[in-house]
């Protein structure tokens, strides 16, 4: 009789348990995650980010074999960020390789590109984007699990080149970064990700609006040759024909320097420069022109990391303002779009 009554214990416990558990097992997943899984898949799967991802981690670990057989010539008695060496490891070069730094700047957007530029016009043309919106989804769904996948591997792969970096830096030359150096490199990756994440937006963009992959690859790639060529030769020559005299007004004068300046802050390239060298150099105590007046007395000593924020403060809301706009200009001309298989 006593072991009758403990087996029913037994079942009262045991059955709540697979009850919850068969619940759990059949509990229906969000369309939204269903579409980020398949769309991260996709991505990680696909032969151009294979290949890009090669050509990035090379040339990051070439950056950083540059950067850790130089560091030694680093180190100077009157370097205000001698005592940031962890730093160097992200900026500095000999002229052989670009930094790290540099890298990313180059090669960020044409992963934002190259991740973003069939988003949407790739389905179409294979007659999927009809199937997808036939189900009983969301029509936004797709464009934003679209952005959000590729979000997540952007994100996954700058940290965890930054991690490695910072790895094989502490296993090579020995020394563990402070907490200071750690966060400012981390905020230099947040940044990363967001500047890619404005390319990435744009080429989504140019996806929603051009029928042909190769069109807007095109268009993804102009605009950044413009930016990353053209622009800075367009201000040169309108900074040689509005060139004040020597003889004019100093605040004339500054205020023709500060326009033009803000006139090279319209490129994204510009903003994500400015802020990632005052993040990763923290002797950087002012990104505009100054004044005898301003620079006399000044101490040249690093800056801490909340004044360093601070000073960055208009980049990174430039830099993700932009990220918006574009993303919202591809959401809009999505959802107005007429879907339909070829």
């Amino acid at each position: 009789m006593r072991n009758i009554n403990l087996a029913i214990d037994l079942k009262s416990v045991t059955e709540p348990t697979k009850t919850r558990q068969r619940k759990l097992s059949t509990k229906p997943i969000h369309p939204f995650r269903v579409l980020v899984q398949k769309e991260v898949s996709d991505q990680v799967r696909s032969w151009k980010f294979v290949i890009l991802l090669a050509i990035i981690a090379l040339t990051c670990l070439g950056s950083l074999y540059t950067s850790l057989s130089n560091i030694g010539h680093a180190i100077k008695p009157n370097d205000p960020d001698a005592e940031f060496l962890f730093l160097k490891l992200f900026t500095l070069t000999d002229g052989s390789l670009p930094s790290y730094t540099v890298f990313i700047s180059f090669l960020g957007p044409l992963l934002g590109i190259s991740l973003g530029f069939d988003a949407i016009n790739s389905e179409r043309n294979r007659g999927t984007l009809s199937r997808v919106m036939a189900q009983p989804i969301h029509r936004d769904y797709l464009i934003n699990a679209k952005f959000m996948a590729s979000l997540i591997v952007i994100s996954v792969l700058f940290f965890a080149l930054g991690f490695l970096v910072m790895g094989l830096g502490m296993t090579i030359i020995g020394i563990q970064p402070t907490a200071e150096e750690f966060w400012r490199i981390v905020f230099f990756i947040v940044l990363s990700i967001f500047y890619v994440a404005f390319w990435l937006n744009l080429s989504i963009f140019f996806s929603v609006r051009f029928k042909q992959a190769a069109t807007s690859a095109l268009a993804g790639i102009a605009v950044w040759l413009f930016f990353s060529v053209f622009f800075v030769m367009i201000i040169n020559l309108i900074n040689k024909a509005s060139m004040p005299s020597p003889y004019a007004a100093p605040a004339f004068i500054m205020g023709h320097e500060h326009l033009m300046l803000n006139l090279t802050r319209i490129s994204p390239s510009t903003l994500f420069s400015e802020a990632t060298s005052t993040m990763l150099m923290p002797s950087v105590r002012s990104l505009g022109p100054l004044t005898v007046q301003q620079v006399q007395g000044a101490i040249p000593s690093p800056l801490p990391l909340g004044q360093s924020l601070l000073l960055v403060w208009p980049q990174v809301t430039g830099l993700i303002a932009a990220t918006v706009v574009c993303f919202a200009l591809s959401y809009v001309s999505f959802m107005r779009r007429e879907i339909r298989s070829r």
